[in-house]
């Protein structure tokens, strides 16, 4: 039996891990629930699934992640606001189930050096298809990681078709269902390239040997390339309920959980390489994940600020990356503390809206 707290549960990753629990009582327990603002949502689930200790808000989330054993913290909470309970989590040397990715891209060396060989399991489709794959050999037998991208729904587009794209449009993802941030970011590839630097800190491979190829059905997850030329993929319907059961309880896998390929269909896959100049914020994510110190959280936070001006009518599709360049561009580093993340992190979030004003 594993004790899990549950961060971000009324989410989508959240309520997925709440199913995954529920169908396995046998194996897993819910001893704590954190949400943002959705007190009556949360407490349903407190009541539905008999927990004692909620809380609301990362600075009460990271409060409940010290005060309650448990095994393993799921953070499912959307943004950097996240990081404060990853922090708490690996302080209290529980396990982290790693979704909220921005907490891990914007904390940096902060979690890394924080955390246990072992104690953080990612979550995301990718990164836990990576994990998977990564059991096949050692990790000098290593040549490159391939994260696999949908294309999202402008696959395709050149950079001048992208011009006029609306809202709606951004939001139109032929894959998953998300919300109006991640799934701006999966059009832009924003979100690749945050995944990008995941897999970096995540499992210690350079950048120059992690790669993005587009493939629009989105079965297979993500790759390892050995030395020997061997490609190990994992491939799975979209489902994110695999890999959160994964977390839970890594590396054992839970029965039943996701629904397997149908052999008995005809099928294709296909693979395509990104274009970078349609979709510049993978190359973008790189530069910023090898320049490290505090440019990663000025990246997502200028990137944030600009997607809400896109929705807001303010600037113009391609404007979102572009304003994170010219944010990018005019950061210097601030020390890489908790503090100074977080003021990196204000700061970018001014120059963003800044520049976004005088468009």
């Amino acid at each position: 039996m594993r004790d899990v707290i549950i961060l971000g549960s009324t989410g989508s990753i959240g309520v997925q891990a709440l199913e995954v629990i529920a169908a396995n009582p046998e194996r897993f327990r819910v001893v704590g629930l954190a949400a943002g603002r959705n007190r009556e949502l949360v407490e349903e689930q407190a009541r539905a699934h008999g927990v004692a200790h909620v809380a609301l808000g990362a600075e009460d989330a990271a409060q409940l992640v010290r005060d309650v054993p448990c095994d393993v913290v799921l953070n499912g909470i959307t943004g950097s606001v996240g990081l404060a309970p990853t922090l708490a989590a690996l302080e209290a040397g529980r396990t982290l189930a790693l979704a909220n990715k921005e907490s891990l891209i914007v904390g940096g060396s902060l979690v890394t050096d924080l955390a246990a060989p072992g104690q953080i399991v990612p979550v995301d489709s990718e990164h836990s298809a990576i994990a998977q794959a990564l059991l096949a050999g050692t990790p000098a037998e290593v040549r490159r990681l391939v994260l696999t991208a949908s294309g999202g729904p402008f696959r395709g587009c050149t950079r001048a078709e992208l011009a006029g794209v609306t809202p709606a449009e951004a939001l139109a993802h032929p894959t998953w269902d998300m919300g109006r941030v991640i799934t701006t970011n999966s059009s832009t590839l924003v979100n690749k390239g945050l995944e990008v630097i995941e897999a970096h800190l995540l499992f210690g491979v350079p950048y120059d040997r992690i790669d993005v190829t587009v493939h629009p059905q989105s079965i297979v997850h993500s790759m390892v390339e050995f030395v020997d030329g061997s490609t190990i993929a994992q491939c799975s319907p979209p489902d994110m309920r695999l890999p959160i059961s994964l977390g839970l309880d890594w590396p054992h896998r839970v029965a039943g959980v996701g629904a397997p390929l149908d052999w008995s269909t005809a099928s294709t896959w296909t693979f395509a390489p990104l274009d970078d100049e349609a979709f510049p914020a993978v190359a973008l994510a790189k530069s910023v994940g090898e320049a490290g110190a505090t440019f990663p959280a000025v990246f997502n936070a200028a990137n944030e600020q600009a997607v809400h001006a896109f929705h807001d009518g303010a600037i113009g599709y391609l404007d979102i990356v572009d304003t994170v360049r010219a944010v990018v561009d005019r950061h210097e580093p601030h020390p890489m503390t908790l503090e100074g993340v977080l003021e990196a992190e204000a700061w970018a979030r001014r120059e963003a809206d800044a520049l976004i004003a005088s468009r």
